[in-house]
């Protein structure tokens, strides 16, 4: 059984973050795709495997044509770990806006 990647190494590159672009506008056929980036096809192929192991992109045959289809529910685990980060900045910066203001009202407070 193959483990399954994480949704961070899937954005971690920036082909693949235009795939997902690409693919959450609309499904396209591999070759269209590729068609889009300037690298090889089986380059193309392994940023989508990589997409396709983390869940973010399936793949349904469709005739002889394999469509690529965005999944990006699971780039909630992405917005939930930067949300953290957001609550602790903005907590640091509402501490340096109350200093600041603090800071001013003794200058004002030490002037007259």
């Amino acid at each position: 059984m193959q483990t399954r990647r994480d949704v961070f190494q899937a954005i971690a590159d920036p082909t693949r973050r235009a795939i997902l672009a690409l693919l959450a506008v609309q499904a396209l056929s591999l070759n269209a795709v590729a068609e889009n980036f300037n690298i090889s096809r089986p380059a193309v192929s392994k940023h989508v495997k990589v997409l396709t192991e983390c869940g973010l992109i399936v793949i349904k045959q469709q005739g002889r044509e394999r469509y690529c289809e965005a999944q990006l529910d699971r780039l909630s685990e992405v917005s939930a770990w930067v949300e953290q980060y957001r609550q602790f900045w903005e907590s640091k910066l509402d501490t340096l806006a109350i200093y600041l203001e603090k800071l001013k009202k003794d200058r004002k407070d030490a002037n007259n």
